[in-house]
């Protein structure tokens, strides 16, 4: 991938790339940090110019955290205060967290315009009108998206937080790549939240920040308090009530357990605690000043390998007789007034604000930074007012970074050795899916046990018929025997005559013959149609034996 320094277009009123090499137009802060121990309050964090760890475009450079546990300040100018007014706000940079994050955001501000901004002076009490990125400590992921408003009235100003986005922002911190974070204010007091090009928060200036952008229009009066007969009990005890002269209490709340049994290898006479053997006096002891000593205390060793030590005593549990002192029962109370609320006034300090885009103008960038972490990487920092320009500075820088991490991501089977790596219970998930499908294999197509000819077989033809179909089937050989019969006998007859007595008794035989065939044709007609009513009534799971009976049956009628 052949990188070149990405030039903006349109309006744009801050664009930073740093492939200079330089901090020429960033000012670092030279200021204390108020509330803070005086070895970490000033901001001496450190911060250089250089290359991405892993994924590296060739003449591409980024502003890098270089300190961890120290408070870091930059800032630079705009090249003009952006001021709200008819264009929207587009503000854009990329962030890296090369090592990872353990606790440490890598968000900017927007730092109001006056007259007497000092950039050296930058810290975290300095005024901002934005607030904006990624911030993380402990396991809270955080987007963060914040603006201070102005009261009109009086004149202070409040924070007022954007919701928080509901898709889960763990990856951004954890998988070592660039990503793009893009804010998005629009005139008509609408907000987006853009990471690598894509909105995981969005809403109203209006509605979706907390706090709500304007007060109440009425608040509960400061100067009323409660009256002292109010009562706001809903229940009170029947004061009719009267104890039972016969009321137990059932004896203690815990009983000992008269069924428990002292442990085999209780060690009665053991201390729980005894003098370790291996401490020794300090050569510096005085027994006149410090009285004699005494070896320090330690856990019984013989007390570890044995069930308990000291005197057994059962242990204790709940008394099933108990009962408790007497309570009257709660009854209804007859002078419930209710929940007590003071009554409500106007709120002298309401306010409507029905633009709150219109925000105050400002005109620096800087970053305010505290990190457990180092080597947090910045690039491409670009304020404007057209999305395309904004997107035009992406492609032409975070693009390529994303096309170079894509080229370098792992196989298929490292990412999965590599999530194994990290969650050993994928092992047994992985072996489970590939001997899956080889038992499937080995189940199915095992080879099975063939079977004989059915003309080498040696079975009977009841073996496979029904007790009607068995009847047909003696009927049709006793014919069989007979026919076979006339025509041994006719056979004997023919013996020594002419050629034309052997021609008609042959006629005979056939006719015969077909005369037998037509009746087995009858018969088998017969004997298909109770088979077909009876198969119909068959179990579909004996389809294998159906097919062998059938071809059976028809062998049969063709050797008659």
């Amino acid at each position: 991938v052949m990188y070149q320094t990405p030039v903006p277009s349109g309006e744009v009123f801050f664009a930073e790339t740093f492939d200079d090499g330089l901090l020429d137009r960033w000012i670092l802060s030279k200021t204390m940090k108020e509330d803070a121990d005086e070895d970490i309050a000033k901001y001496d964090g450190q911060w250089k110019v250089e290359e991405l760890k892993e994924n590296k475009l060739s003449g591409d450079l980024g502003l890098v955290l270089k300190s961890t546990a120290r408070h870091h300040a930059i800032s630079a100018e705009l090249q003009k205060p952006f001021v709200f007014d008819s264009k929207p706000l587009i503000v854009q940079y990329e962030v890296n967290f090369q090592d990872g994050i353990d606790c440490g955001g890598a968000y900017i501000k927007l730092l109001s315009h006056s007259s007497d901004l000092n950039l050296e002076e930058f810290h975290d009490r300095t005024a901002y009108t934005i607030m904006f990125g990624p911030d993380k400590c402990g396991e809270d992921y955080k987007l963060h998206f914040i603006f201070r408003h102005k009261n009109p009235i009086i004149g202070d100003y409040d924070e007022k937080h954007a919701k928080r986005p509901e898709v889960d922002l763990k990856k951004f911190f954890t998988d070592k790549k660039t990503h793009l974070y893009t804010l998005i204010l629009k005139p008509q007091n609408t907000y987006e939240m853009l990471i690598d090009q894509i909105v995981v928060g969005q809403g109203s200036l209006l509605e979706d920040v907390i706090p709500p952008l304007n007060p109440p229009k009425e608040i509960d009066d400061p100067k009323e308090k409660k009256p002292k007969e109010w009562d706001e009990r809903p229940k009170i005890p029947d004061p009719h009530a009267v104890e039972p002269e016969e009321w137990d209490e059932g004896g203690p709340e815990k009983i000992e357990d008269v069924n428990a049994v002292k442990p085999e290898g209780w060690l009665d006479d053991e201390p729980h605690l005894v003098s370790d053997p291996e401490a020794q006096k300090p050569s510096d002891w005085n027994d006149d000043m410090d009285d004699e000593w005494e070896a320090p205390l330690i856990s019984n060793p013989k007390c570890q390998t044995a069930p308990g030590c000291g005197e057994w005593k059962p242990p204790l549990i709940d008394n099933p007789n108990y009962k408790g002192p007497w309570k009257p029962p709660m009854i209804e109370n007859p002078n419930y007034q209710g929940i007590w609320k003071p009554r409500k006034i106007p709120n002298p300090h309401y306010f409507e604000d029905l633009n709150p885009f219109r925000m105050t103008p400002f005109s620096a960038i800087g970053l305010e930074l505290w990190s457990m972490t180092s080597d947090i990487y910045f690039d491409n920092f670009i304020i404007c007012t057209e999305k395309e320009v904004a997107d035009r500075w992406a492609s032409d820088s975070w693009g390529l970074k994303k096309l170079v991490a894509s080229a370098n991501e792992p196989g298929m089977i490292n990412q999965l050795l590599k999530a194994a790596e990290e969650r050993p219970w994928l092992w047994g998930l992985y072996i489970l899916t590939a001997a899956l499908p080889v038992g499937l294999l080995v189940l199915f197509c095992w080879p099975r046990k063939k079977i004989e000819e059915v003309e080498d077989a040696d079975f009977s033809m009841s073996d496979f018929l029904q007790p009607d179909e068995t009847d047909l089937a003696h009927q049709k050989e006793v014919k069989k025997g007979d026919l076979e019969g006339a025509e041994d006998h006719k056979e004997a007859e023919l013996d020594g005559d002419d050629v034309d007595e052997d021609t008609e008794n042959e006629e005979e035989n056939e006719d015969e013959d077909e005369e037998f065939s037509q009746e087995d044709e009858d018969t088998g007609a017969t004997a298909n149609q109770s088979s077909d009513d009876e198969m119909k009534e068959a179990d579909e799971g004996a389809e294998c034996g159906d097919k062998l009976k059938k071809s059976l049956r028809k062998r049969r009628v063709r050797k008659d």
